[in-house]
């Protein structure tokens, strides 16, 4: 697996262990977007769309990997409003790839994840006076609900592929 392109760190020298965290979630975000070349040309892909591929299973895994970030952008201090952008990041990708074909061409260029990363360090880099760290029973609540609407999406398309088969077998 190749290692991201090195950055350099938008966080506090000193702070080893934010440091470390960034570090780890862009391996993370790197490993889910774009991992993989696509031989004969400069596009990548990564996992998460791979996993979309998967009925039901692979769109919750995706989500748990993705809330991961978003969770761990809390850890750091991330202010509610940058905290919803995220999800609303994944959101947007769960719902986009629910659409046959075209949701996946979305999915693979979406990447929430990449997006959700840079926002996290465009925080750390510059933070926001009038903003505050958001507590820990909203980050609960936003992260259950992400994953509510994800296992909702999930079996929907299950229901809907069964239902697809069911017809053309004519059981």
């Amino acid at each position: 697996m190749s290692q991201p392109p090195h950055q350099p760190s938008p966080i506090i020298p000193g702070n080893e262990a934010q440091i470390a965290t960034v570090q780890r979630l862009r391996q993370l975000s790197h490993l889910l977007d774009n991992a993989v070349g696509i031989p004969g040309t400069r596009y990548r892909i990564g996992l998460d769309p791979l996993l979309g591929l998967l009925p039901g299973g692979g769109d919750i895994a995706g989500a748990v990997l993705s809330g991961y970030i978003v969770y761990s952008a809390a850890k750091l201090g991330l202010p509610r409003e940058a905290l919803v952008q995220m999800v609303s990041n994944i959101l947007f990708e769960t719902f986009a790839g629910t659409v046959p074909v075209l949701g996946d061409l979305v999915d693979v260029t979406w990447k929430a994840n990449t997006k959700n990363v840079a926002l996290l360090e465009s925080h750390l880099n510059v933070p926001q006076p009038n903003s505050k760290k958001a507590d820990k029973w909203f980050v609960f609540m936003l992260l259950a609900g992400l994953m509510l609407v994800v296992i909702a999406v999930a079996g929907l398309s299950v229901f809907l592929i069964s239902l697809v088969v069911r017809l053309f077998t004519g059981g």
